[in-house]
């Protein structure tokens, strides 16, 4: 996504700062709440949010507590569940974020110790799936590398949009490991990589060995067992479905089109 130059400008020296800050916060062992502040105030000055007016504190629904709500004008943009900066972050820790998002219709979590930041992407369905979209560790990144820029840019007050996120959300996914990973376990690039075997040594494998060795031999258990590995191998089903949607719908309309009528060439001139 493009971010302006104004911005990353921003982002760049925000970021060389907190990475100060937040190495002398961690030395601290600074607790939760003040983590949190450290957090609100990133969310002002690396993000461009009004922390008194966009940056709501601690909110409770149905019993369920998220740490921080950035709304602008009115709709809830993303929530944050934050722990101490000297938390190890886990996926379970964002299941209270999770619940709220549910009660609220917040597609966007934000799980963050002040120096790791974690986005979330929430489906609401049954039951809720989530994607992690980014996770930065601000103490170790590189404050003008493009990717961190776009990342933090994409959560920005200017750079806040929901094609910007789903862009983001698309991209990540696809780059993935676990993506590429169920990509390499399709029938296609089975059948390709069995084609090749041949291409090369004139020995035939059956696509049933192939596909047992990439599972079990070659491509590791995290990949093909995890959360995130289901979740990749639905996104590589589902990208299968619409190309070949794409692919019926232009076989389609060459088959009706009507045909080319036959170039006929002028006499000659007397």
């Amino acid at each position: 996504m493009g971010i302006s130059a104004k911005v990353s400008a921003r982002l760049s020296t925000q970021l060389k700062k907190y990475q100060k800050v937040l190495a002398a916060a961690k030395q601290r062992d600074i607790g939760e709440a003040d983590t949190v502040t450290i957090i609100t105030d990133f969310l002002s000055d690396a993000l461009g949010y009004d922390k008194y007016k966009e940056v709501s504190s601690e909110h409770a629904i149905r019993g369920t507590y998220v740490d921080r709500v950035v709304t602008v004008d009115g709709k809830k943009r993303f929530l944050i569940e934050a722990k101490a900066i000297g938390v190890e972050l886990k996926d379970a820790h964002v299941k209270q974020a999770i619940d709220y998002a549910a009660n609220e219709g917040v597609s966007w979590v934000v799980l963050s110790n002040g120096a790791m930041w974690r986005l979330y992407n929430l489906r609401f369905g049954k039951p809720i799936e989530k994607t992690l979209v980014f996770e930065i560790d601000v103490l170790a990144c590189d404050c003008k590398n493009d990717d961190i820029i776009s990342c933090f840019g994409s959560l920005s007050s200017e750079g806040y949009s929901k094609d910007a996120l789903t862009e983001l959300l698309n991209e990540k996914q696809t780059s993935s490991k676990y993506t590429v990973a169920a990509v390499l376990r399709t029938d296609k690039m089975v059948e390709a990589i069995r084609k090749e075997v041949r291409r090369l040594s004139g020995i035939r494998l059956e696509p049933e060995y192939l596909s047992s060795l990439l599972e079990n031999e070659i491509v590791k258990r995290e990949l093909i067992d995890s959360e995130e590995a289901g979740a990749a191998a639905a996104y590589v089903r589902k990208l299968q479905k619409t190309a070949e949607r794409e692919k019926d719908d232009v076989g389609t309309k060459a088959a009706v089109a009507p045909p080319t009528p036959p170039v006929t060439e002028a006499p000659p001139a007397v």
